[in-house]
């Protein structure tokens, strides 16, 4: 039986060991870092990715506010929004809850959202450095996936790793990370996509196997290699007559199955989730220890919240 790598419970030693270093902060320079997370529509999940987010950064000593702007905002107004936390002094992160309705355009609204304060690295500038090997700030799942994978001292360097998924918030970044120098890196890094051929030839041969397809169920007992670790970036609700509410979150892998064959596996939920959030709040500590070291002075807020914001400042 499969080691179960325990997000839920390494992110809260993280985020107490964030929570010092933010106390440290404002015990020695006065100032708290603050994030704002906009938010557009009500989709289910976000909701709740959104909550976590809010309340993992309370937490963790960091003021957090969030901007939940109705469906039909437009995209002016979503601009106008972010180019006033860009300009806000008390906001160090700035987090667009993704995904955006369709009308509204999420590669527009990014670039209105400052490099210092892109705490999800998803414009083009952090994107680059992380590539380059130089970067600011890591997007937070790849983050959270390599601080779980070092804190249960799975080794990374030299192995096989194998990734299902494209995306540029898990799958590129990841591939990139994993690759580059480094005890957390210097893997041998294959990324896997819709059209791939043969997958479960090639995920078979992966000593690391990272799902992020967002597929349910899609990695299969059959193609995992014995002993490898297994970690599932994917959730998805589905039905489920004896679950309460008629449904349950489910990963990208047939954990039961799968958990037989593998030497070390992450739950869904419990997993990749947890260790997500904790690393949003480490990128916005970064965010306001970067802004300190070089200089820049926190003034109050000038800048008014809409009543639609809720937050601690």
């Amino acid at each position: 039986m499969a080691i179960l790598l325990d997000g839920k419970a390494t992110a809260e030693t993280w985020r107490a060991e964030l929570k010092a270093r933010v106390d440290a902060l404002g015990s020695t320079h006065g100032t708290v870092p603050g994030l704002a997370v906009v938010w557009v529509g009500d989709h289910p999940a976000s909701a709740v990715y959104v909550r976590n987010k809010d309340r993992a950064a309370a937490g963790a000593g960091i003021r957090s506010a969030v901007v939940h702007l109705p469906q039909d905002c437009g995209q002016p107004f979503l601009n106008e929004t972010l180019d006033r936390l860009a300009k806000d002094p008390a906001v160090d992160g700035i987090l667009l809850q993704l995904p955006l309705p369709a009308e509204l355009d999420a590669e527009q609204a990014l670039e209105r959202v400052p490099p210092p304060k892109d705490v999800d690295c998803l414009t083009p500038l952090n994107q680059g450095l992380l590539a380059l090997g130089r970067p600011v700030f890591v997007p937070a799942t790849p983050l959270g996936i390599v601080e779980l994978l070092r804190r249960y001292a799975i080794p990374v360097r030299g192995v096989r790793a194998v990734i299902i998924g494209r995306s540029a918030i898990v799958g590129r970044p990841l591939a990139t990370l994993l690759a580059q120098r480094g005890d957390m890196g210097d893997a041998t890094v294959t990324l896997c996509h819709s059209r791939t051929r043969d997958l479960a030839a090639i995920t078979r041969e992966a000593e690391l196997l990272i799902a992020a397809s967002g597929q349910p169920g899609l990695v299969r007992a059959d193609m995992v290699r014995p002993g490898a670790t297994v970690i599932d970036v994917g959730v998805s609700r589905v039905a489920d007559p004896a679950a309460p509410g008629g449904s349950r979150l489910v990963g990208d892998v047939d954990f039961p199955a799968v958990s037989a064959v593998a030497g070390a596996i992450t739950p869904v939920p419990g997993g990749v989730g947890p260790m997500t959030v904790a690393a949003l709040v480490h990128n916005t500590l970064v965010a306001a220890e970067i802004r300190l070291a070089q200089g820049a002075q926190r003034a109050p807020s000038s800048v008014g919240a809409p009543a639609s914001e809720s937050g601690r400042w």
